[in-house]
Order: structure tokens, then sequence, then C-alpha cells
């Protein structure tokens, strides 16, 4: 929901039952019309409350898992607690226990928002404008509700969370940014605040950050290609300029990415990250964060497979998505019915080539090559995932194989890295009287800034070139690697933990490490299953000079020497 996820502290107050929770009300007899999607995200929120309530101190704050009172978690408390009063699904609809809790939440609150109206994301961001953003993306809208439903008792409560908005407005007329996305999620929480206090000013930096345009490729992706992360949150901020300010135009961008997207979509529902630019490079990525534009986008342009996506989220990342229920009572046409799904690619072979990756997909098996990354292909059937195939050579302490562009072939791609080890000669006699001879690194090392100026003798060079090809979902992948002779070479086939290993040996010392010496090895999760091989080991080194290290997960390697050869079928 924000940008630190909540952590319960050991930290407590005051006990659940003095704070009410036993007198929870019944599901309301408003319910009837609810659907059962919608009823389970209530009562997945309701399941948060006895925890935050745990956790919230006797000023109002809820603390981080280091005991540091902040603003992120606070407003968390706040929109899950105020979400259950007005959510008619939910055990507390209505419940007046709640109230006090929320009050004293957004006090302090208000509390931690310093004069110039920013608030601190502690781990890093100081008096920072685009956290208090990131805050207001909850508290906007929860705000509007509470002002259009009006109910008296919540009067101190409105005032409270006005007060807030008024003062981030004030931060994010002049406050900068650090990051592409914040530049929209800014102009997101300005349009939001616009909506319930105008103002002329709100609108002006808006357009102050518009006129830089949206930073989207010919792929349809944004600069920093977090897939799971902050490409979904400028999907979403985009969105809400547009509502708020009758600016249809921001949708298409948001269009593109979501088209794009849909063939990032791995069977089970996650989503590729190997390309991202940020935090989330390499790791689990959830559709989640994209549930809001991909169903808002179906609804208003009728589109079947954005529907199907929707649809999809829904099955594979339910508990993510209980956010939404404040959106579904704050924009009540979000949860409208959508038009008629249409299939999702399922049987696709798709090059991006501003990313330099293809990804292709055959039902249950998907694929993803990339050039300029370590991970050169990563796989997945079903639920068995095979999350990196990275390659090494132990040549200078350089020789991390990452393909310098993805090149498509008539068959297949392929990726090449060209490496150069030189030494260097004395320096002439001009340099030295020009002062070059005293420029050394402190370990004794030749001084980088030196280096060009230095004739190079007994250079040695390293090809390394990978072609995938594919049929039917299994990849014939043919590795050679040439120059320089004897030059030790790890190839890394990175398996996520969780799955059983057959055909391979352990490599001594080294914890979920193994060896493929011959023959096929087999990787399974549950029915779910991957085979890799032919297998060798010319040698048990793995953890190569210069080399990334092990992959967090269960490695196999297959080894050998220069010139490198070898022809792998992954299935």
């Amino acid at each position: 929901m924000h940008r630190r996820s909540f952590l319960i502290s050991t930290a407590s107050a005051l006990s659940v039952g003095a704070l009410g929770l036993a007198r929870a009300k019944a599901p309301s007899t408003e319910t009837a019309s609810i659907s059962p999607f919608w009823a389970r995200l209530a009562a997945a929120n309701d399941a948060f409350i006895p925890d935050l309530l745990r956790s919230q101190l006797e000023n109002g704050a809820v603390t981080d898992a280091y005991g540091i009172a902040n603003a992120h978690d606070t407003a968390r408390l706040i929109t899950v607690l105020a979400t259950a009063r007005h959510a008619p699904a939910s055990r507390h609809f209505r419940d007046p226990s709640l109230l006090p809790s929320i009050e004293r939440a957004a006090a302090f609150l208000l509390e931690a928002q310093h004069k110039d109206g920013t608030i601190d994301l502690v781990a890093t961001n100081f008096h920072s404008p685009p956290d208090t953003a990131f805050v207001v993306e909850s508290i906007g809208p929860l705000t509007a509700l509470l002002h259009r439903e009006a109910d008296p008792s919540e009067m101190r409560l409105r005032e409270q969370l006005g007060t807030f908005l008024r003062r981030a407005g004030e931060a994010l007329v002049t406050g900068g940014v650090h990051t592409p996305n914040h530049r929209w999620v800014v102009c997101a929480a300005l349009a939001g605040i616009h909506a319930q206090f105008p103002d002329p000013r709100y609108i002006t930096r808006i357009n102050q950050w518009l006129a830089e345009t949206i930073d989207i490729d010919a792929d349809g992706q944004y600069t920093e290609k977090s897939t799971s992360v902050y490409s979904p949150i400028v999907d979403r901020a985009l969105l809400t300029v547009a509502r708020h300010l009758n600016r249809p135009e921001l949708r298409d961008p948001v269009r593109r990415n979501l088209e794009m997207t849909l063939f990032y979509v791995h069977p089970d529902g996650e989503v590729v990250t190997e390309a991202s630019k940020r935090q989330d490079k390499y790791q689990r990525g959830s559709m989640a964060r994209y549930y809001y534009s991909f169903r808002t986008l179906a609804r208003l342009d009728g589109n079947g497979r954005f529907a199907a996506m929707a649809d999809q989220i829904e099955r594979t990342a339910e508990a993510q998505l209980t956010r939404e229920l404040l959106t579904s009572l704050e924009e009540p046409e979000f949860a409208n019915e959508l038009p008629t799904r249409k299939p999702l690619p399922e049987n696709y072979a798709k090059v991006f080539p501003a990313s330099q990756l293809a990804r292709i997909r055959r039902a249950s098996a998907s694929a993803t090559i990339l050039a300029q990354n370590s991970t050169l292909f990563s796989f997945r059937k079903g639920t068995a995932a095979l999350e990196a195939l990275r390659c090494a050579s132990a040549f200078f302490g350089k020789g991390q194989f990452a393909g310098e562009r993805l090149e498509v072939l008539d068959d297949g791609y392929q990726l090449e890295q060209r490496l150069e080890g030189p030494y260097f000669q004395p320096l002439s006699t001009e340099q030295i009287m020009e002062g070059e001879h005293v420029r050394m690194a402190p370990n004794g090392t030749l001084a980088v800034g030196g280096r060009a100026a230095r004739a190079q003798s007994n250079v040695q060079h390293l090809l390394a070139r990978a072609v995938f090809k594919e049929k039917s979902g299994r990849f014939q992948i043919a590795m050679e690697i040439t120059g320089t002779d004897g030059v030790p070479v790890a190839i890394e086939l990175a398996f996520r933990h969780g799955g059983r290993l057959d055909g391979v040996t352990p490599v001594k010392g080294i914890a979920d490490a193994y060896l493929l010496k011959s023959g096929t090895g087999r990787y399974t999760v549950g029915d779910d299953s991957i085979s890799f091989g032919p297998g060798q080991a010319a040698h048990s080194w793995t953890q190569l000079r210069g080399a990334l290290p092990k992959w967090d997960g269960q490695s196999v390697y297959l080894t050998g020497l220069t010139p490198f050869r070898i022809n792998l079928e992954i299935s």
C-alpha cells in the first residue's frame, strides 16, 4: 500500500478488548448486492485490524520493526480502520469503537508532518515531498469518501485529514523529487487534493511536471523499467490525474504500458522483473499493483483482454488487493461489471527492442532472453522456476557474461560479449617528465587515469556467444567462449528455493550448490518440473574471481575451460 511494508511492532500500548473489538458488528444487511470478491476483500481488510490496534501506541502512532514511529505505518492504520467503517461487507461497518483509534492516529500524522508540509521516510528520506505524495495517495481518497458520506461522528477526523492534505499541498507545489516516477505521483497527489480543496497553484505545478512529457519508450515501458513496483505506480498516478482533471490523453501511455505488460506475465501470474532498473530487479514480482489500471481501462475502453487480466490478478494475487476496497468505495464505478472477456496472450515470441529482451510463452512454459544483463535467460514451467542462467569466466576478473545487444536471428536469438585483457608498458621519457609516473593507485596498481596513456602489450581476447532456439517450449542453448585458451568457465543454472533436484552432485563446502557432471538433471516443484543438460564438469571451481556471488537459490553449475562449447537443452 505504501513504499514500506507494514510490520507489526512488539510495542503494544492497549489491548484489543479495551478498544472495543468485541463489540464489532455482524455484516450489514446492505451486503446483499455485494459480490463475493468484494466481500472477501472486506474480510481480509478486517483481518488486519487486531494487529494494527495492538501495535498502536498511546500517542496514536504505529512503529516499524525497529520501534520507530512513522507516518507511513500510521497512515495505513487510518486507511484500514476507516475503510472497514465504511465498507458494508465489513464486520466493523459503522463501528464506533474504531473511531478513537483512527483520530489518535490522525493526530500523530499531523504531529509527524513538518512545518513545510512534508513527512519523513525514516529509512532514508527526510522532509520528503515524494513520500508525502505516497501518503496522500491513500489518505486523499479516504478523505474524499468521508466528505461525501458526511457522517457527523467523523467531523473531527475529516478536519484532521483535510488539514494534513492542505499542508501536503503546500509542500508539493514547491517540492522536488528523486526519481522519474515521483513526478507523476506528485501530480496525482496534487490532483486529488485539488479535487477537494481547489487551488490554481496545484494545476500550475502539475503542468510544470507534465511539460517534461511522459517517459515511455517505444516498447511501452517507463524509464525505470520496474515492472512490479514503479511502472504500475506510474500507471495509477496518470489515471488519477486524468480522472480528476479530465485529461483523457494521459490514459494513452497507460494503455501502451498495459499492452506491453500482457506479454510480461508468467503462467502463475508473476511478472517478469529481470530488466528492472530499480530494487525489484530479479525479485518475485506480483501483478497486484496493476489491478487498478487494468480494471479501470477495461471498463472505460471496453477492453476484453484487460478485463481478463483483471480477473487473473484477482485469482493469483487477491491477498494483495485489499487497498482496492477503499477504491471501490471512493470510486463506486470501479466495481462495475467489466466487458466480455477476451483471451490473454499465451502463445507468442515477442521482442522488446528498447528493453533488449525477448519474451516467449507456450502455454505453461514461459521464458525471457536478455541482453545487457547478467541473467541471460530465465524459464518457468508452471510453478517450477529457473530464475537465472548466468555464465562467467575467470578472465581478468571481468568475465561475467552480459550480452552487448540482443540480436534476432531467423531461427532464434543471439547474445555476444567481447572482452580484452591488456598489459601495460613503461611510460615514455616525455610522460615521466610530465609527472605521469606518480599517478599510481594506493594499492600499487596503475591509476585508472593513467592507463590510457600507456602502450599496451600481451593483449588477450575473449569472445562469448550464446544462441537460443525454441520449439514448442523446448530451448536449445548453444554457448561458446573462445579466444585465450585455458580460462576457467562456469555456467550457473539458478533455480528458486523449494524444489527437488535430481541427477546433480553437491559442491563441497557451498550450501545449495551442485554440479551437473553428465547426463540430464531435473528440478521439480509439485507436479511441475524442468529438465536441463547434458552436464559437464571439467573442474569444481564455481565461484570464479570477478563473477557475481552465487544466486540466492539452488544453483547447478556446468564447468569447463576455454575453448568452451556446450549445447544445453532446457524444457
